[in-house]
């Protein structure tokens, strides 16, 4: 497990988070992702042309990309906006780093 993993907790424990309102809706949006890729797979298998099938590895780059904006926004809004004064400029510079890796993908 990466260092910056929490173990799983039992729900009742577990702590809010910025999605947790759209949870349903990120996990139905992760879900028709997950089969966009299943279908780029299909695509290699079944020989299709490599123009068409990095167009649909674009798409499904896009779709990961929002779910990555979305979730940066609740965590600036949720988590670094309601943190106390003495966690704030590091969760700050958390999230400044994963606007960072993001950025740097390609």
């Amino acid at each position: 497990m990466p260092s910056n993993e929490m173990p799983a907790q039992p729900a009742a424990e577990r702590p809010t988070r910025g999605y947790t309102a759209s949870k349903d809706q990120l996990l139905n949006r992760l879900r028709r992702i997950e089969g966009q890729v299943r279908g780029i797979q299909g695509m290699v298998d079944d020989d299709r042309y490599c123009i068409d099938i990095l167009t649909q590895i674009t798409a499904a780059q896009a779709a990961l990309d929002k779910v990555a904006l979305g979730l940066l926004d609740d965590h600036a809004r949720h988590c670094v906006v309601g943190a106390g004064d003495d966690e704030r400029a590091d969760m700050t510079d958390e999230l400044m780093a994963a606007v960072a890796r993001l950025m740097r993908r390609g």
